[in-house]
């Protein structure tokens, strides 16, 4: 097995690199699950996107769900079929979305009367659903709860009418956030409770994303039966997951190096060549404590500390910095700083504020090869102004 530590220690410019052995490991394990539970899973690219690792996916899934138009029409140039959800979209797009896709969703019953008959006159063989909101949901972190009050994704039960469109082919509903398989028991008394009226008028139902299967402490003999247990109530349903973050959980890292070390009032900042709002945004938004190679998250202040110190993006924004850990031994520039299971909504989230440099993205395939999938220059920052 190849060291990665050395590996990662001899770059010198920030990288994202995912690696292979560990993305099949991923896809192996979700592949399983779908045929335990005979269940379709199928790609979020909202989460993962590398489209250069799609060959791979090939051999494990055969459909991804998108967003937007854009993610429809890479959908549609690497897999077979194409669940596309947008919360609301827009005239100019819909013609090109429904061509590009093999499912489409509507958020709301006024957007599913607005489209549905253009949507089947560009593409007949698409199958139509709509969102629905149980108004449940256990993800504590509001910014990433699709149920909390007020929120603008999906019907409420009290919408619906009693007989549903003929044309309406499927029920989409998310409510999760990394979540395991007990949170998804729970949640999907409620679904049941509020929509399993309308359950013998579809064809297909579609739970979301924010499973996390692949963590080492999610329960999947639970996850399999509780969909067993559901197929059992309602045989004739085509069940769906979608998750995202599950296929690339822990399988790569963001190798940046030390730039420059501060001090400020006895809190000592090692500066980087990477930005927490430019290339790790969940870092500031969700918030999520990344884990650091070699190093130790402390919950105090680095002041008076041996060793200890708060680590700091490279752009403009105040609040670009995180921390504190605690090191071996005292950092100095040109020190490589690794950021572990940093491949998940990450590089799809990237932006370029500040014109700082983007990492390169490569992969570390299981022969050992250390392929650069991307490098970016001066031109992808102006062409985006263009």
């Amino acid at each position: 097995m190849l060291n990665t530590t050395e590996l990662y220690n001899s770059l010198k410019f920030p990288c994202y690199v995912i690696e292979e052995d560990l993305l099949r490991r991923n896809l192996n394990l979700i592949s399983e699950v779908a045929k335990k539970a005979d269940v379709e899973i199928i790609l979020a690219f909202k989460a993962f996107a590398l489209w250069k690792t799609f060959p791979i996916f090939n051999e494990y899934i055969n459909a991804s769900t998108a967003s937007s138009l854009c993610e429809s029409l890479l959908s549609k140039e690497f897999f077979k079929s194409t669940h596309t959800y947008s919360p609301a979209y827009v005239d100019r797009e819909i013609d090109d979305i429904a061509r590009s896709s093999s499912h489409i969703t509507f958020n709301s019953l006024s957007q599913f009367s607005r489209f549905f008959e253009r949507v089947k006159q560009v593409n007949p063989r698409i199958s139509i659903g709509i969102r629905v909101n149980p108004e449940y949901s256990e993800v504590e972190t509001e910014l990433y709860n699709p149920c909390a009050p007020g929120s603008r994704f999906g019907i409420m039960e009290y919408q619906l009418p009693k007989e549903l469109p003929k044309c309406i082919d499927g029920f989409h509903c998310h409510c999760h956030c990394e979540s395991g398989a007990d949170v998804f028991q729970r949640t999907l008394k409620h679904i049941e409770k509020h929509f399993s009226s309308w359950f013998n008028q579809i064809k297909w139902i579609n739970f979301g994303g924010g499973h996390l299967i692949t963590r080492s402490d999610y329960n999947i003999d639970l996850l399999v039966d509780t969909l067993n247990s559901f197929h059992k109530r309602y045989p004739h349903l085509h069940v769906i997951l979608e998750p995202g973050s599950a296929f690339a959980w822990q399988t790569g890292s963001l190798v940046a190096q030390v730039v420059d070390i501060v001090s400020n009032h006895n809190i000592k900042t090692a500066i980087l060549n990477v930005s927490f709002t430019c290339h790790m945004p969940d870092c500031l938004e969700m918030p999520y404590m990344p884990v650091v190679r070699g190093a130790k998250w402390v919950n105090k202040s680095g002041e008076l500390q041996e060793n200890v110190y708060r680590l700091g993006g490279n752009s403009c924004l105040s609040g670009d910095y995180l921390g504190y850990w605690k090191f071996e031994k005292p950092l100095k520039v040109g020190d490589t700083i690794i950021f572990e299971d940093m491949i998940h909504y990450t590089t799809v989230k990237t932006n370029m504020f500040n014109g700082i440099s983007h990492p390169s993205i490569a992969m570390l395939k299981s022969n050992g090869d250390f392929q650069i999938l991307r490098d970016f220059s001066y031109l992808d920052y102006k062409i985006r102004m263009d």
